[in-house]
């Protein structure tokens, strides 16, 4: 019997199993799903277009598997999305504006994949992020002056990616450590060495 004939489940956690295959493209049939637990399994392919459709996801974490492609620009627009982690997988692309610029996106984890192009310039005072992970991709350009910006910034990490130019000065830097920028090919400013 396939998964998405559960209609009424709110509550998916599969983590930590050896699910081998794709999600099925069918799986915005889970119209009442909130969480989608999925990590450290096999799963291959892309993040299926019917995800878009679930209204009422607030949770997705597809990290520690082997999901490739891009991610949906439209996944930012989701209203209730707050937690996406994607992280250990081998999705490629552009990190899509939608995402970061999402107000109710709380915890964003990216890290460890082949996202390439610059990190969207599109924070503001209402950007909350309790964790933003971008780091081990290719993320080129600078880092964006607008995070300055948000409101809250609690952990962010762009480290090892391929960034250059100046740190931005002020919050949310000016309480971030070295580790959170190291490993780029020409970062420079507080917290690591001046310009």
């Amino acid at each position: 019997m396939s998964i998405v004939r559960i209609s009424g489940l709110m509550h998916l956690d599969l983590s930590n199993n050896q699910i081998i295959g794709e999600l099925p493209f069918d799986f915005g049939k889970l119209r009442r799903l909130s969480r989608a637990l999925l990590s450290r399994n096999q799963l291959v392919g892309s993040i299926p277009n019917s995800v878009l459709k679930m209204n009422r996801l607030a949770d997705l974490d597809l990290s520690m598997n082997r999901i490739t492609g891009s991610i949906p620009d439209r996944l930012g627009k989701m209203r209730v999305l707050s937690t996406l982690k994607l992280d250990g997988n081998s999705m490629t692309g552009q990190i899509p504006s939608t995402l970061l610029s999402n107000t109710g996106m709380g915890i964003l984890n990216l890290s460890r994949n082949g996202f390439e192009g610059t990190i969207p310039d599109v924070f503001g005072s209402k950007s909350y992020f309790m964790v933003l992970d971008l780091s081990f991709n290719k993320l080129t350009g600078r880092v964006p002056d607008s995070l300055s910006k948000a409101k809250f910034m609690g952990h962010l990490d762009i480290s090892n990616n391929h960034l250059c130019g100046n740190i931005p000065i002020g919050s949310p830097f000016d309480h971030l450590d070295a580790a959170s920028f190291s490993n780029n090919d020409c970062l420079c400013g507080n917290p690591l060495k001046t310009c």
